[in-house]
Parts: structure tokens; C-alpha cells; sequence
């Protein structure tokens, strides 16, 4: 397991409104329609077209490229973010100067957490992120994450990262100390609990 320590990353990304991409879009796809140089071809008129048939060129093609591309941006956002919340941490909450994570282990979670969110009303926009490490001493809360802060949060996302119980790494611990290192587990989980909702939490154990 190859682990690396956690810094803190600048601001995030700038993400761009999904309302401003979509009326982007549409209106370039209008603008084609009646441009004076488009040709119809009647072979194609009153027929029963395919479902199969792809444009790879088409506006709708380029939409969803676009809103892709816009969900990269807020998941790398919020993978920062969980980051800076790490790090911000470490002192004040995990009482530690080095914190060791597990190689690519923030991209993993940014990654889940998207995944986790795909079937909310506003995905992961609506989420209200809560960063805990559970550690041997009980549950911390090490910061709080709002993907998008002008959107009312319709749900509740947990993220759960584990210490090693074994502490950090030898020669690290020999130069800071015992107590000044903390590593993390691979393992990790998310908890997710619907704000206007009886329905009972989804948890999701990740190894």
C-alpha cells in the first residue's frame, strides 16, 4: 500500500452553472436549425428514423459531453474540499502533524461520493457532506462540504474514514513521535440519510 501525506490544496475549481450550459446548448442547436445554408434531405421526410442512428457531431452529443464534463469539475472540487478538511484537521481535531493517507484514497471517495448521489433529485449538488475519522478514542468530525452552497442540501452524506490502529509509519513515528502520526485505512464508509425523509439511512461499506 503505497500511502502519501495530505496537503492542502487551493480553491476549488470554478464550476459552471448546469442552467447556464443547457441554454448554451439549445441555443446552438436552435441557431443550426435555421441557419440559411442547412439542407434537408427528403429521403429522410415522413420516414421512421432509427434508434440506432448516431451523430457524433450532434448539439444533444455535445450536451451531454458538456454536463459530464461539468460533473469532473464538481467532483474534483469536492475532493479537494474533503481534503482541505483533512488537513485543516490535523492539529486542532486528529492532534497529529502527519497524517498519511492511502495512495489516490480522496479520488476514490470523490468518486463514490458521485456515484452515491446519481439518484437524488439535484445528485450531488443537494448533498450535505459531513467528514468524520473514526479514531481509537471515538468518532471525530473533521469539517463539513457543500458542493453547491446555493442549493437547499436534500440529503445527508456521511463520509466515515478509518485510522490505523497500529499508528503511522515506523521511521515517521521515530522522528515526530508516537502520537504525532496518523495513518489511514483504505477501508472507509458512507452513510447517506434523506433530510425530508422517514426513510431509513443507505450505508455503504468501501475496502
Amino acid at each position: 500500500m503505497v500511502y502519501t501525506t495530505a496537503l492542502l490544496f487551493g480553491h476549488g475549481v470554478p464550476v459552471l452553472s448546469e442552467e447556464e450550459s443547457v441554454v448554451e446548448m439549445i441555443g446552438k442547436y436552435l441557431s443550426q436549425l435555421t441557419s440559411p445554408g442547412r439542407k434537408t434531405s427528403s429521403a429522410r421526410r415522413g420516414s421512421v428514423e432509427s434508434c440506432d442512428e448516431t451523430d457524433s457531431n450532434s448539439p444533444l452529443n455535445n450536451l451531454d459531453a458538456g454536463l459530464e464534463h461539468e460533473e469532473r469539475l464538481l467532483q474534483q472540487d469536492v475532493t479537494q474540499q474533503i481534503e482541505r478538511c483533512l488537513t485543516e484537521a490535523k492539529a486542532s481535531t486528529l492532534h497529529c502533524q502527519v497524517l498519511l493517507l492511502p495512495h489516490q484514497m480522496t479520488t476514490k471517495v470523490g468518486q463514490d461520493v458521485v456515484h452515491f448521489s446519481a439518484d437524488e433529485p439535484c445528485g450531488l449538488r443537494g448533498a450535505s457532506i459531513k467528514v468524520y475519522v473514526e479514531c481509537k478514542d471515538g468518532l471525530k468530525s473533521v469539517g463539513s462540504v457543500f458542493p453547491d452552497p446555493s442549493v437547499t442540501p436534500t440529503f445527508e452524506l456521511s463520509v466515515i474514514l478509518k485510522a490505523d490502529k497500529d499508528g503511522g509509519w515506523p521511521p515517521l513515528k521515530h522522528i515526530f513521535g508516537t502520537n504525532k502520526v496518523l495513518k489511514l485505512r483504505p477501508e472507509y464508509r458512507l452513510v447517506k440519510r434523506k433530510l425530508y425523509s422517514s426513510a431509513s439511512p443507505v450505508i455503504h461499506d468501501f475496502h
